[in-house]
């Protein structure tokens, strides 16, 4: 490719792909509007998820469980199934950030003595719920990060459909989902 091709093709590539960019840029994440957090306690399931490096070990059966402390926080308890069939657990805490109905929290797995740093707490955006607190999305303001959960192991899937709709209007690339296998004999 010569020079002058190349720099067409860069121009071309900017043409394109520059509205894109200053949408994601020109328009934040938006939360939901409100998040009852006892609501949100239990367990809920992975349906699909942006893969990332803390969960690449993880080949199904990934879940998480939310239990609301008497100082406001959350206990997190995420666990999947590893290649070997073991089960894989990582323990954390959550903190909501603003109003007590706030669907920005920061979660932690880094040990409690490290809890000062502010690198060592993650954001978790409540992005979507359905009113019965069935399914959620969860990403975080640069939208690196994205989960799909659900009560259940299995989605409908014209839910699904709808709700990948409603991420891909908030500028999410949900082409790059992958979907959780779920199996009845996970725990």
């Amino acid at each position: 490719m010569t020079a002058k091709s190349l720099s067409a093709a860069l121009l071309l590539a900017g043409l394109c792909c520059g509205p894109a960019l200053a949408f994601d840029a020109a328009r934040p994440l938006q939360p939901i509007a409100s998040l009852s957090v006892s609501r949100y306690m239990g367990t809920w399931y992975e349906i699909a998820k942006f893969p990332n490096d803390f969960q690449k070990k993880c080949v199904g059966d990934t879940s998480a469980s939310y239990t609301l402390r008497d100082d406001g926080r959350v206990d997190v308890v995420n666990r999947c199934r590893t290649a070997d069939g073991k089960t894989d657990a990582a323990e954390g805490v959550a903190r909501q950030l603003g109003a007590a109905t706030s669907p920005r929290l920061k979660v932690r797995f880094a040990p409690a003595i490290l809890s000062f740093i502010p690198m060592v707490w993650g954001d978790y955006w409540v992005i979507d719920l359905d009113e019965q607190y069935q399914l959620s999305a969860v990403s975080e303001p640069k939208r690196e990060f994205l989960w799909i959960l659900s009560r259940t192991r299995q989605v409908d899937p014209a839910a699904y459909e709808a709700l990948l709709a409603r991420l891909s209007s908030q500028g999410l690339d949900v082409s790059k989902l992958v979907r959780t296998p779920q199996t009845q004999a996970a725990q």
